[in-house]
């Protein structure tokens, strides 16, 4: 039997950050494979890239913080996280986050906040799967939290790193009528700018055409610049 990933994709995540401290800097990325394992202790396992600084800090500094987003968490907050190297910019000093016991716990657009210490790990190849006792967790809020589904929902795309990625595969079109004008994706992080539907949220009306957007604009989710999109 042939791997068909549009089966994998029926499985549900959420949408959570991790952080994580060690050797005085702190990191924390947009995660979609954290899940709990037992409840007495409670105890949750998380699936981290081994490319990423955040693995580097876990493993260093031997805890991590998981905190699960809300329904309505912006796409530009997801794209600081998601797709954005720590080792290029400050996370943290753009967001609201309060100390734990030992690392920082994102507190904007935050349902719950926890931290666990790492007590064993899995290598699964090109991540591996952390398991952490709980050692402190509270409710910041009482809303419901962001599936994977529903960020897929808003054009979100998953990230390279990510343990659900899946190359881009474009399907194949009907041409539009010569009147409509042409939209166009992000190659970082797969966001399409419609037209139609322009950026209302950054200033830019429906019906803006590609040619009249502003110079300095960029992509919403995650900050590249108009170069970095192509005709979809």
């Amino acid at each position: 039997m042939a791997v068909d990933g549009r089966a994998l994709w029926t499985i549900s995540y959420g949408m959570f950050i991790v952080t994580a401290r060690a050797g005085g800097k702190s990191n924390g990325q947009i995660a979609n494979t954290v899940f709990q394992v037992t409840a007495d202790p409670p105890r949750v396992a998380i699936a981290i890239n081994k490319e990423n600084l955040t693995h580097q800090l876990i493993r260093e500094g031997g805890w991590f913080g998981v905190t699960v987003l809300d329904e309505a968490t912006p796409m530009e907050l997801i794209g600081l996280f998601g797709f954005k190297s720590g080792r290029d910019v400050d996370k943290l000093a753009q967001v609201g986050f309060r100390e734990g016991q030992h690392i920082p716990l994102v507190t904007d657009h935050a349902v719950s906040v926890s931290e666990a210490r790492v007590l064993q790990e899995l290598d699964t190849g090109t991540h591996t799967l952390f398991v952490g006792e709980i050692v402190g967790a509270e409710m910041v809020v009482e809303a419901p939290p962001l599936t994977y589904a529903g960020y897929h929902a808003r054009k979100g795309r998953a990230p390279k790193n990510a343990p659900t990625y899946q190359p881009e595969v474009k399907a194949e079109l009907t041409p539009a009528p010569a009147a409509t004008a042409p939209s166009y994706q992000c190659g970082v992080c797969g966001h399409v700018y419609v037209p139609a539907d322009g950026d209302p949220e950054h200033g830019v009306p429906p019906g803006t055409p590609w040619e009249n957007l502003p110079p300095d604009w960029v992509c919403p989710v995650c900050g590249a610049a108009k170069d970095a999109f192509s005709k979809a």
